[in-house]
């Protein structure tokens, strides 16, 4: 079956999802944000004449302590276009085996850039800075270093998504910084959700950031707002990223009406990130309950929870779909729940333990088989 013939994304025929935990992109402007964005003043974005665009990219770049931002339509290509700008065709990426720009966004590295994926392996989606010396080599007299691609360019994901929104202690990230900037590489981090990562830690966006040459972040994932991402770094790596903003096809027009939503999420909803983390907690609380039904979940740090079942995890989502819960599968008997400002935490409890009964009947049927 299609990945568009399934319940989980796009049929139309599928029952009302009281609790949708799919992804936290699934959210819904609320009354205020879609005020301001009805209200926004607009302008040509191509033409550099939008003031709202203009003025969500100052700010995120203020949030970030960078030079400048460019916002794009999504996170993939925000991380496209930084990887484009950083790098030549021939080139090679260091980042985690798991990483979203490698696993989820198409191919997007060998298609848009030419660049070859060095995959490091990480512990929930976290390397070292050995890791990265390890995958530069060593030279020696007689070594012809031509074989191997060069290396130009090092990319974590803060939070990662496949680790579980696992945080990056700042102390192991500098390091990883450190070391590519002392082997001559370039950095980017991948802050899809690095403002969950802010929440859970007490470290700001702009300290994580500092000693990356360029980050990219969401407003669609963790902030709710409708549509968009933005790049940050110094001013010529900007530049760079809007010539390929435009060759990827992200050139706006009057973007002013979803830049006032991404802008109204920026400075009201970060706030109320800890509450989405609680909710994690919560639900990954009542899954550790039923570990005798073969129920498993990796302990939240953030707003995501990855956990594995004694059953078929195709089969379960589809009984979830039924009990109106949108979990999404992951592997054969993996799930993700990803928790949001639009469920409440009485909501993720009632399906926590729908979930568990709904295991528990698919541990009896399968002892009566």
């Amino acid at each position: 079956m299609t990945p568009s013939a399934t319940p989980f994304r796009g049929d139309s025929r599928r029952p009302p999802v009281a609790t949708d935990l799919r992804s936290d992109t699934v959210t819904r402007p609320g009354p205020e944000m879609r005020r301001a964005m009805a209200g926004a003043d607009v302008g040509d974005d191509v033409y550099g004449d939008d003031p709202m665009v203009r003025a969500l990219e100052a700010a995120v770049a203020g949030v970030l302590g960078k030079e400048g931002a460019v916002y794009v339509p999504t996170g993939t290509m925000a991380n496209q276009t930084a990887i484009r700008a950083h790098t030549q065709p021939g080139d090679r990426v260091l980042l985690d085996a798991g990483a979203h720009a490698v696993r989820s966004e198409g191919g997007g590295p060998a298609a848009l850039s030419g660049v070859t994926a060095h995959r490091l392996p990480g512990h929930r989606g976290i390397f070292t800075a050995d890791d990265v010396a390890e995958a530069l080599g060593f030279s020696y007299e007689g070594n012809p270093t031509t074989l191997t691609p060069p290396a130009t360019l090092v990319c974590v994901e803060n939070t990662h998504n496949g680790g579980g929104g696992s945080v990056w202690p700042l102390d192991q990230l500098d390091a990883v910084a450190g070391a590519a900037r002392a082997a001559g590489l370039r950095s980017h981090m991948d802050g899809a959700r690095l403002w969950n990562a802010s929440a859970a830690s007490g470290v700001s966006p702009a300290r994580y950031a500092e000693n990356f040459d360029s980050v990219s972040v969401c407003f669609s994932k963790a902030l709710g707002a409708p549509v968009g991402s933005a790049v940050a770094g110094s001013a010529p790596f900007v530049a760079r990223v809007r010539r390929f903003k435009q060759l990827f096809g992200g050139g706006f027009r009057q973007a002013g009406i979803i830049a006032a939503g991404a802008l109204y999420a920026l400075e009201h909803h970060r706030a109320d990130l800890p509450h989405d983390h609680e909710k994690a907690a919560r639900f990954a609380e009542v899954l550790a309950g039923a570990a005798d039904l073969g129920v498993s979940a990796v302990a939240p740090q953030t707003n995501i929870v990855r956990f594995s079942v004694g059953c078929d995890a195709v089969g379960l989502a589809r009984q979830c779909l039924a009990e109106g819960i949108g979990v999404l599968p992951t592997g054969r008997r993996q799930l993700r729940a990803v928790f949001h400002r639009d469920v409440t935490l009485a909501q993720v409890q009632e399906a926590a333990g729908q979930i568990v009964t709904l295991v528990e009947h698919a541990a009896r049927s399968s002892r009566r088989a």
